[in-house]
């Protein structure tokens, strides 16, 4: 406890605000529980950038972590480009201060020379990511905490290329961070160096979205859209670009129409749950639409909702929508004519699925960490390889290369286009769904995700997955394991034969169990939120979609009890 007290005694010099002083002092003199929350560590970039709670100390997001982020990106930044002007392009999403801390970003690149190009006003991910490479950048910034609650924000780092950071950038960036102090942070801005940016990057972003999302569909006039951007960013852009590409009803959802950190409407603004979707889900009802679509507050993410075989409006899940999307670009490529050198991707705890459908349509097929960064950095590894698209379970994807990173506005025209073509062809995207189930296998999975905060949080996390690993599973629900694949080691294990192989990617703290029946046990921390995630992927033959109540029950009463047998 000296090491942290000392550690926010820190935060009383003269170089931190009154306010900041004030607070700090008080939580020393009446909150210890509190101050060591906030002070027993640093803030650190995960899968997904930094991500965290608002609020004073270095275990929060404020203007000083943020700052001294931003002041070792530019040490960094100068030193990988000497030569010539540094250039980066900032964006911030509807989270509460998210304009004033990316406008305090802004000025700390531009106290030490760095152009800066910055969104007036708020802006998707994806237009971020696109915008690197248009504006010809060296970075960029955006001020997001995703889906996560109210009082998170957070900070993503892109390179030139528009995707996240990853190695070697990422170790050097961090080290360049942790080599200086909070007192190193030039907080001086040079205003000439602050460029503003309007909407000529949203024109260049719509007309790409709709070039690459566009298939020219038929039954567009007909096909019915319930739309919510859930307090998010995605009103700046989806209902443009739908109107753009051909679609004229699209109801909005109003009353989550309204940019708003709070988020009011809902519990929590994450797509994958139903309750954030029930309004749109209602109206849809209420209208007879086809198709529901909502978006996380900074729209990297999406998720759907079409008629089932019944008729009701399902939600898919990310695994649907991303096998979905990615049959429907096969079949369009496969139309002009595969040239031999395109590969889909996807992540080791996604369907394994995908790696189906990329053996019947004879295209490679790549896997990837956990983390969409992974997925852009193939593009950047294999410049001679053609990237058709590709996704994640948690209800991310990516069509084509031009932006690298997920994106829910090129995606939520994709998954109108092959609605709309299917209903126009007497089918449904539900009924295709089913198809592929018969054609490729039918692979249903299901996400464990427990929550522990708070330092001690922490230790169980690691707890778990030490237990977990220390103690394997020798079979489930009867089905004897055939391989362990340790991505802490880079190893994978016949664990019924002894022979071992080497993985090629980067180590990870993520364990995985493959039983004879090709069953799926993986675990894994989450990189930017206090989580540890189980994934339980199972599969059966499908002869025909007549069959699909019955084996889908069997196949939920199988995750079930894999459930149980794990105590999950």
């Amino acid at each position: 406890m000296d090491a942290i007290k000392a550690t926010a005694e820190s935060w009383l010099t003269d170089f931190f605000d009154e306010a900041t002083k004030a607070e700090v002092q008080n939580l020393i003199d009446t909150n210890t529980e509190e101050l060591k929350e906030r002070f027993y560590k640093n803030l650190e970039f995960g899968t997904g950038g930094m991500r965290g709670v608002m609020g004073v100390g270095t275990n929060r997001i404020n203007k000083y972590t943020l700052g001294k982020n931003t002041q070792g990106l530019s040490n960094y930044l100068k030193k990988a480009y000497p030569n010539g002007q540094v250039r980066v392009v900032i964006a911030y999403d509807c989270r509460h201060n998210s304009d004033t801390l990316s406008r305090t970003v802004a000025e700390i690149f531009s106290a030490n020379g760095i152009q800066v190009f910055l969104f007036s006003e708020l802006r998707t991910t994806p237009e971020l990511s696109f915008a690197v490479r248009h504006l010809d950048c060296h970075a960029g910034i955006v001020l997001t905490a995703s889906h996560n609650p109210p009082e998170y924000n957070g900070y993503k780092v892109y390179w030139s290329d528009g995707g996240q950071i990853v190695p070697p950038q990422d170790a050097e960036i961090i080290a360049e961070i942790n080599s200086i102090s909070f007192e190193d942070i030039q907080f001086n801005a040079k205003q000439e160096l602050i460029q503003p940016i309007n909407t000529e990057v949203d024109e260049a972003f719509f007309e790409a979205a709709v070039s690459n999302g566009n298939f020219n569909a038929a039954g567009k006039e007909d096909f019915k859209i319930v739309f919510t951007s859930l307090h998010g960013t995605s009103i700046t852009a989806i209902p443009e670009v739908l109107k753009r590409a051909g679609y004229k009803n699209v109801t909005i959802i109003e009353e989550q129409a309204r940019p708003d950190g709070s988020f009011p409407t809902v519990k929590s603004p994450n797509p994958e749950e139903p309750e954030a979707l029930a309004l749109a889900i209602a109206k849809a009802e209420e209208i007879g639409a086809d198709m529901v679509v909502g978006t996380d507050p900074d729209s990297d993410r999406l998720g759907i909702a079409v008629r089932n075989l019944e008729g009701n409006i399902e939600l898919l899940n990310g695994n649907q929508t991303m096998v979905m999307m990615t049959r429907f670009l096969l079949d369009k490529h496969k139309s002009k004519g595969f040239r031999g050198n395109e590969f889909i991707a996807t992540t080791i705890v996604s369907t394994p699925m995908m790696e189906q459908m990329a053996k019947a349509y004879g295209v490679e097929f790549k896997t990837a960490l956990t983390g969409f960064k992974w997925i852009g950095k193939m593009i950047k590894d294999f410049p001679d390889s053609k990237f058709i698209g590709g996704g994640e379970e948690s209800f991310g994807y990516m069509v084509g290369d031009f932006v690298r990173d997920k994106d829910a506005v090129t995606s939520t025209l994709l998954a109108c286009e092959i609605a709309a073509d299917a209903k126009a062809k007497g089918s449904s995207f539900y009924q295709e769904l089913m198809d592929c189930y018969v054609k490729y296998g039918f692979y249903k999975e299901h996400l464990v995700s427990i929550t522990k905060k708070g330092i001690s949080g922490a230790e169980e996390i690691k707890q778990m997955l030490k237990e977990f690993k220390e103690n394997p599973v020798e079979s489930v629900q009867g089905s004897k394991v055939v391989w362990v694949e340790d991505y802490n080691t880079a190893t994978a294990k016949n664990v019924q034969t002894g022979e071992e192989k080497s993985m090629d990617l980067p180590k990870s703290n993520v364990l995985i169990y493959e039983t004879e029946d090709g069953t799926r046990i993986a675990a894994r921390p989450s990189g930017t939120e206090p989580k540890v995630k189980f994934y339980i992927s199972t599969n059966a033959k499908l002869k025909n979609v007549a069959d699909f109540k019955s084996v889908n029950s069997q196949l939920n009463t199988k995750i079930e009890g894999i459930k149980a047998e794990l105590n999950l």
